[in-house]
């Protein structure tokens, strides 16, 4: 990181532009059968690809360099029509589309979209944010063929290389992925957003996301690596942001629903209105699920409810409006040791460990485009939510510290309650913030080129309990701390946190084939730590003689400059040779350091994670046949927190170590119909996703790290899927294969069968799973079906240190769905 006096050269070249004039382009389009304007049709430089979309009035604006150059205009609906103009005598063009003249098929449909829209990765500009040098990536939802009912992460994300996911959730609810040693957990290294604001806990001080859009809601799913630090935040894993389903701009009303029906008594409803009506739009959808889940004591039921307002005050103004509630109530099953996972991967020792989250989202955003090449974008937005967990994780006492919390018998007494009283977490999440930004784009050495700056405040009041619970079974959240006053972990805290951050990027294209994206984010960081714990003595039989209250307020205000660099060169579709390198930084989370685990404590002393990351690589396609994304990269990761052992034999969290990350990653899509031009009522496709990642612990304080491999690192991480179909019926073979991986600092081996950390340390061994899935349209109906893991592995893929757990968390063994979607 630099001090901010570093950077006034960056600050210069960003503001010092010549702005040009340029030749500007307008007109409407229009529909040849009733000269109606068409909304939403996609206008492209024949050369240099998208420029613009008409808007809901049909009309369209642009500036340009050039003198001469060839549009075409593409809708899904229309006749795609193609136009040569001279531009500097090209205003108030009337475009008209003529009609289809014949009826598309699903496969013709989704031809049309891989033809002209390969979102593979991002545009150099979208709206008002840059991603010209970065490594980026797209998943198409709507096309994708995954258990979309159930947010299979494992298929949605299929196209994304080198993501580790947590296989252990039947429905969905929750997101778990990571990548490049980063830890899945919530998806908390990844700063998650919807439609462009946050929608995790707390950003800085509590960064999980509890929440996860529905994926039947989802148009795309872009996913920027470590060089989203500078636009969107701090995290190593860079951003990922769903991009919800937009209102039908062609249609007051457009109507959806799906139900899904599956194994173990899985149900789920999607229904979706959506439509445009002169300037107010909307897209509004309520999604419900419920189920038995795999294991024994693992039900399920979860309403989840999104809203989108917008109005269009104008061609140039607009205001969106948008508002998400999401609820849902989920026994857990609590963690096997390794023996018992050998014994019956499905069984289930925890009969009263309960989980419920109350995720309330809002956003306000205003869109104004001063001029063709100036937008301005303003969102609001903030969260008012709550997590809550109630459970048996093993013996709270002191007692406790010499079993395995596994296998501790939760003893039930003869009137139905039990033995010990369960353990109670709630975190209360009340935040709000504002992101404003900026972008232009001007002549530079008579290329266009474009700097966006912008500003974020963030505000969060956030809350921890943790307490003694009832002797019940039932999902009762209260604490009972008067009825059980011997309860050792006991604590009330509150995490008032304050984050400024002021960044900007710019591109300068020193030709129509070479650019360079400097960029800076400065960040003023405070978080602080305001609350109460106890500590409480025993006697030799564990009674309590004495209970003292400590004090315990921190206050930790940083501010830096993080900085970087992307370029790229472009000389055709078929190649473009791209280059990133950014700092990174993430924030120790207070709100982890007196929540009371039975497996591990926390260090007093832990700090923040900073580094940086570095991606290389090459992507394009040919034609519509061949396209290919394929890189290295390198992540410095200092002061990476992990789980390591003290002096005591105690496993402590606090900063591991120094490491280093770095390995190859490759996606490549092979269009085989079109690159042997057959018959277009055919499709094959094969794609292959390899990642290949090595690490190496670099420096530690700690004795017996230094050396070691990272932990959640697979060293091969593999996806291939097969795409084909004849007209209407489309189907999908996907296979996954993951080498083993450690799951903490020490590279440690799972413990002996009885051993007190049986379950919690080890290895994730390899495992392999194939999927299959089969779709059918017919006019307004769709037929979709598949079958997860066909093979029937028995797999899993966390070890938890807490809840769910503590131990080895199952996936799910071979499972079908069926959905039916009307869409009227």
């Amino acid at each position: 990181m630099m001090k901010l006096k570093d950077c006034k050269l960056v600050f210069a070249l960003l503001f010092g532009v010549i702005l040009y004039a340029q030749n500007k382009v307008s007109g409407v389009v229009l529909f040849a059968g009733n000269n109606t304007p068409v909304a939403e049709v996609n206008i492209y430089d024949k050369t240099s690809g998208l420029i613009t979309t008409t808007n809901a009035n049909g009309e369209f604006e642009f500036l340009t360099s050039k003198e001469r150059l060839t549009l075409i205009f593409f809708s899904f609906e229309y006749e795609v029509k193609e136009m040569l103009i001279e531009a500097s005598n090209s205003e108030n063009l009337s475009v008209v589309l003529q009609d289809l003249t014949t009826q598309l098929s699903e496969v013709e449909i989704t031809a049309r979209k891989r033809k002209l829209f390969e979102l593979q990765r991002l545009k150099d500009i979208e709206g008002t944010a840059i991603y010209a040098g970065k490594k980026t990536e797209v998943v198409l939802v709507e096309q994708s063929m995954a258990n979309l009912a159930s947010n299979n992460a494992r298929q949605i994300y299929s196209q994304v290389t080198g993501l580790n996911i947590y296989q252990n959730d039947d429905a969905g609810l929750q997101l778990n992925i990571g990548g490049r040693g980063l830890d899945p957990n919530r998806t908390s290294n990844f700063n998650t957003r919807q439609n462009g604001y946050d929608i995790s806990a707390d950003v800085l001080g509590y960064p999980e996301s509890y929440y996860t859009p529905a994926s039947e809601g989802i148009e795309q799913i872009q996913i920027i690596r470590g060089a989203a630090s500078l636009q969107y935040g701090t995290q190593f894993g860079g951003l990922i942001n769903f991009k919800m389903k937009s209102p039908n701009p062609n249609k007051p009303v457009e109507f959806v629903t799906r139900n899904t029906l599956g194994s173990f008594g899985l149900y789920t409803n999607f229904t979706s209105l959506s439509g445009t009506k002169d300037k107010f739009s909307y897209y509004t959808f309520f999604n419900y699920k419920k189920g038995d889940g795999f294991r024994p004591n693992s039900e399920f039921e979860s309403k989840n409810v999104f809203a989108h307002l917008g109005y269009q005050f104008s061609d140039n103004t607009k205001l969106e409006g948008e508002i998400t509630y999401l609820n849902y109530l989920a026994q857990q099953a609590g963690g096997l040791t390794d023996t018992m996972f050998e014994q019956d991967p499905l069984q289930s020792n925890r009969t009263r460990n309960w989980f419920e989250v109350n995720w309330l989202l809002y956003n306000l955003k205003f869109k104004h485009e001063f001029s063709e090449k100036t937008n301005f974008t303003f969102n609001f937005f903030g969260l008012d939510a709550s997590r809550k967990a109630v459970g048996f994780r093993g013996d709270p006492y002191p007692t406790g510290l010499n079993k395995n919390p596994i296998v501790t018998e939760d003893i039930q007494n003869n009137d139905g309650t039990f033995f010990y009283n369960r353990d109670v977490i709630e975190g209360t999440f009340k935040n709000w913030g504002a992101e404003a930004r900026l972008l232009t784009k001007y002549n530079f050495l008579n290329q266009e080129s474009a700097l966006l700056v912008g500003t974020k405040y963030y505000h969060a009041n956030n809350a921890s309990l943790q307490g003694a619970g009832n002797k019940g079974t039932n999902a009762d959240f209260t604490i009972y701390n008067n009825d059980f006053p011997e309860y050792p972990n006991e604590s009330d805290f509150k995490y008032p946190n304050r984050n400024f951050a002021v960044f900007g990027e710019n591109i300068f294209r020193f030709s129509e084939t070479f650019s360079v994206t400097p960029g800076f984010r400065f960040e003023q960081i405070k978080t602080e730590s305001d609350g109460v714990y106890y500590q409480k003595n025993y006697d030799n039989a564990n009674n309590l003689i004495s209970s003292e209250a400590f004090d315990d307020n921190r206050v930790f205000d940083r501010a830096f400059v993080l900085l970087g660099v992307g370029t790229s060169y472009k000389p055709n579709d078929f190649l473009e040779l791209y280059g990133n390198i950014s700092q990174n930084y993430r924030s120790v989370t207070f709100s982890d350091i007196r929540t009371v685990s039975p497996t591990f404590i926390i260090d007093p002393n832990i700090t923040d994670e900073e580094g940086f990351t570095v991606d290389v690589g090459l992507r394009g396609r040919y034609k519509n046949a061949f396209s290919y994304d394929v890189g290295v990269f390198m992540v410095n990761y200092n002061g990476r927190i992990g789980n390591v052992l003290d002096d005591r034999a105690n496993w402590v969290r606090t900063n591991a170590g120094d490491a280093l990350i770095y390995g190859l990653e490759s996606f490549i899509d092979w269009n085989v119909m079109d690159a042997i031009g057959g018959n277009s009522n055919y499709k094959l496709n094969l794609g292959l996703n390899l990642a290949y990642i090595d690490s190496e612990y670099t420096n530690s304080k700690v004795n017996g790290i230094t050396g070691n491999k990272v932990e959640f690192i697979p060293d091969i991480n593999l996806k291939t899927t097969l795409h084909f179909g004849y007209k209407d019926l489309l189907g999908s073979i996907q296979y996954t294969y993951l080498s083993d991986q450690f799951t903490d600092a020490f590279n440690s081996q799972k413990d002996t069968p009885g051993g007190l950390r049986e379950g919690i340390i080890g290895e994730i061994p390899a495992y392999d799973i194939l999927d299959i899935s089969l779709s059918y349209t017919y006019k307004r109906f769709k037929l979709e079906t598949g079958v997860n893991n066909v093979l029937d592995n028995s797999y899993f893929t966390r070890r938890a240190t807490g809840y769910p757990g503590p131990g080895i968390i199952p996936s799910a063994p071979r499972n079908w769905y069926a959905t039916l979607e009307i869409k009227i």
